[in-house]
């Protein structure tokens, strides 16, 4: 193969900074990686700028792999993920100090599926802050994580310690999917918690990662009186208790008070004593937002408000709801602090 001096000289400087990398990667095999696909990047978004970057890539990828045998990452596509790494990133101010935060497959990960900045760099970061693999960081994405946590509404940070509030925010979603149910259009709560129940992994999956299952129709007694909550789950980091109350129809203020009793019972007869206050979720099948948030506005115990569905696809409503990019850059900064 007949290349030019410069592009001769060009993969020369390419093979001595993996090297170099290589070398360095004993002690911070993360960082140093980031760094090397950053520069990678760099180098041919830089060249292209001359024209010629593009037509390299192929060959330098044949280069590298034949060079650097067993050491996988330079492949063609590979390599353009570097370049746009670099390119989207390097003139964004929230981003680009981010870029060695996590894993490059992650990286990949939000590049490909991810087209916003702020969507972005939300997942960089809650990636790196909750330590979601790359598994649990696409079923995220595709459940469409950032947009909920946007619009979810809860009184967390009314009623929660700030240790426990950021993370309680992103365990409850303002929307849930359950596209896994086995359900007619018109539906009982029973019937309902029901095929949760009977699909109680993929539920918990649709939850998060840190729930686990305590039990449905959980009994629990005040002077001899019986009363049921729907679905007990239990969140490991947050190491709460979490009811949960399934409505088939529009939340009604009345809900609210019917959960606070509950969280209530559950803190002072079943909460462990190194456990946190248990917190609430009513899922109901509508809401009116401004009614949820009179609701929440004046409440003592921690209660968060959300919506079912039985289908993957984002309401286009849902998308009319979220913030301006100036309340969403509010919100992530207050979240991340």
């Amino acid at each position: 193969m007949n290349l030019s001096h410069i592009e001769r000289d060009f993969i020369t400087d390419i093979k001595e900074k993996i090297r170099k990398a290589q070398y360095e990667a004993l002690t911070a095999v993360n960082t140093r990686l980031i760094s090397l696909y950053w520069e990678i990047g760099k180098s041919i978004a830089e060249r292209q700028l001359e024209s010629w970057g593009k037509s390299i890539v192929p060959t330098l990828s044949k280069e590298l792999q034949a060079e650097f045998p067993g050491t996988g990452g330079f492949s063609t596509t590979n390599i353009w993920y570097m370049v746009q790494f670099y390119t989207d990133y390097q003139s964004n101010i929230n981003l680009q100090p981010l870029v060695g935060e996590i894993g490059w497959s992650k990286h990949i990960v939000i590049l490909s599926k991810c087209k916003n900045s702020q969507e972005r760099q939300f997942y960089i970061l809650s990636t790196k802050k909750f330590g979601w693999t790359k598994n649990v960081l696409i079923h995220q994405i595709e459940n469409k994580t950032f947009e909920k946590y946007l619009l979810n509404q809860t009184n967390f940070d009314q009623v929660l310690p700030e240790t426990l509030s950021r993370q309680a925010m992103l365990a409850i979603k303002d929307s849930y999917t359950f596209d896994f149910l086995n359900l007619a259009n018109e539906h009982s709560e029973n019937e309902l918690e029901l095929e949760l129940v009977k699909n109680i992994r993929k539920f918990l999956l649709e939850m998060g990662s840190d729930y686990t299952f305590v039990g449905n129709q959980y009994r629990i007694q005040v002077n001899d009186r019986d009363y049921w909550v729907d679905l007990l789950l239990y969140h490991r980091k947050l190491q709460c208790l979490i009811a949960i109350d399934l409505k088939i129809g529009e939340f009604e203020p009345e809900h609210k008070g019917k959960l606070e009793f509950y969280l209530a019972v559950l803190n002072d007869k079943v909460k462990l004593p190194h456990e946190n206050e248990s917190i609430g979720i009513i899922i109901c099948k509508n809401k009116d937002r401004t009614i949820v948030e009179y609701s929440l506005k004046n409440g003592t115990l921690p209660i968060g408000v959300s919506t079912y569905n039985t289908t993957n696809l984002l309401p286009h409503k849902f998308k009319q709801l979220l913030p301006s990019p100036e309340e969403i850059a509010e919100r992530l900064t207050d979240f991340y602090k």
